[in-house]
């Protein structure tokens, strides 16, 4: 016996079709996720009920298009199915339709008269569930229909949803059709968030997606938009390859995230003091390594540091209290990394007199005979030149991949500018089988 006649027998013999299941779901909600149209237009016949809502406040109508039943959707809106019902939570039919993403039901339901302008009680609309989820048809046909006016009240841009859910496809859509690459989140969708994110290419970095932050840095997307900056969330996820693409689009390698710890040294040194390989990736494209050497100690500050606005950062009213690399590197647990961390940075500055808590600490790692021979010597003529010239390129030229290209310099030459004997990355990369995502590298 089929679903049909059983269904069948059972409503002659007294079911009942109001009644509800282990899901609180009547008869006409079941039959509408299973798709059953023969078994639907039996309810209806029997006094089913269009309207008849789900615990969650959802019509028969709004689970066959969550379901992406067409032939059932139609059933329903020709018996007198709302199609812009609304669950409590502000899903419209529309928005059940769009996240199934079956081009059949959105089409049926914009043919009855579905408003894709309505957004639910998290200011989400159809065309942003459509690119959470990845359903390039359906973003299609919404796009064209959706206005800016609701969008904008919404808060937030569907460029934002397919950057979240990692849809590359729909990202692009989405920016061939004219959506900005650097739209920010309202405050209040903002607050949601604990890191208090902005930007749709911060998404993109905090998912590790490689593909649709490049998509996005192409596109024009600025990497310094949000409080705690892309660069600063990818290097802590150890993620190398998109350091590189945003250090490549002038992110801004010596930034400062003050509200966890108010260092001399720009944060993102931070973040990668176990790693070598990332750390001589930023120290390659001109993280100062010299502000690692900056402290009040010894008295030594105003003579060691030319530079007058650091020199009033850390000696002048309220700002003393910035923490020194010194004083951060000399904390319990991260005492055991100095040696490495100075050692690796000593590559990238000229002499550098240490102060007497550094060195105190320093002299119980295995690097101190290292790090002594350096400091105690003066550096190769060839060392300081290239310090010299990669100051005055700047950071952003240095990361700019087209200014090095045209740079007036011999090959030999240029890759002694890049530091390219330390870049551990590229130099894996190039071993590496293809096969292998770049961000598993260690």
């Amino acid at each position: 016996m089929g679903l049909y006649d059983m269904a069948a027998s059972l409503l002659m013999h007294g079911a009942v079709l109001e009644q509800y299941g282990l899901k609180q779901w009547t008869a006409m909600h079941e039959a509408a996720k299973v798709g059953c149209s023969d078994v639907m237009m039996l309810l209806l016949r029997n006094g089913g009920s269009v309207t008849e809502r789900d615990p969650h406040g959802v019509t028969p109508l709004g689970i066959a298009a969550e379901y992406a039943h067409p032939d059932v959707l139609e059933l329903l809106i020709n018996y007198g199915g709302d199609v812009n019902a609304q669950a409590p939570n502000g899903d419209s039919v529309l928005f059940d339709a769009a996240g199934s993403g079956n081009p059949d039901c959105i089409d049926l339901l914009l043919e009855h008269g579905a408003n894709p302008n309505v957004a639910s009680l998290f200011s989400l609309l159809p065309i942003h569930r459509a690119a959470q989820e990845g359903h390039l048809l359906a973003l299609r046909m919404l796009i064209p229909i959706t206005t800016k006016r609701a969008i904008r009240l919404c808060g937030q841009s569907p460029v934002h949803s397919a950057a979240e859910g990692g849809h590359p496809h729909c990202l692009e859509l989405l920016l061939d059709n004219g959506f900005d690459a650097n739209a920010l989140l309202n405050q209040h969708i903002s607050e949601n968030y604990g890191d208090m994110r902005k930007s749709p290419l911060y998404f993109a970095v905090s998912n590790g997606d490689t593909t649709c932050t490049e998509i996005l840095l192409k596109a024009g997307a600025k990497p310094d938009l949000d409080p705690l900056h892309c660069l600063l969330v990818a290097v802590r996820a150890g993620r190398y390859e998109i350091v590189k693409q945003l250090l490549a689009r002038q992110a801004d390698v010596n930034c400062y995230f003050t509200v966890v710890s108010d260092t001399v040294f720009p944060t993102a040194l931070q973040y990668c003091l176990r790693d070598e390989m990332m750390m001589r990736l930023l120290l390659n494209n001109g993280y100062d390594a010299e502000r690692c050497f900056c402290c009040h100690h010894d008295n030594r500050f105003r003579t060691m540091c030319s530079w007058n606005e650091l020199n009033n950062q850390l000696c002048d009213g309220p700002n003393q209290e910035k923490i020194p690399f010194c004083d951060f590197i000399s904390l319990s647990y991260m005492k055991h990394l100095s040696g490495s961390a100075v050692r690796i940075l000593l590559d990238y500055v000229s002499h550098v007199p240490i102060c007497s808590k550094l060195k105190l600490i320093l002299e119980k790692q295995r690097e101190w005979p290292e790090i002594s021979e350096i400091l105690g010597n003066p550096r190769p003529l060839k060392h300081l030149c290239r310090l010299v010239i990669r100051r005055q390129m700047t950071p952003k030229r240095l990361c700019d991949p087209v200014t090095m290209e045209s740079a007036p310099f011999a090959p030999r030459v240029k890759s002694y500018l890049q530091c390219k004997e330390f870049d551990l990355y590229g130099s894996s990369i190039e071993k590496c089988p293809m096969h292998i995502s770049q961000d598993d590298i260690l």
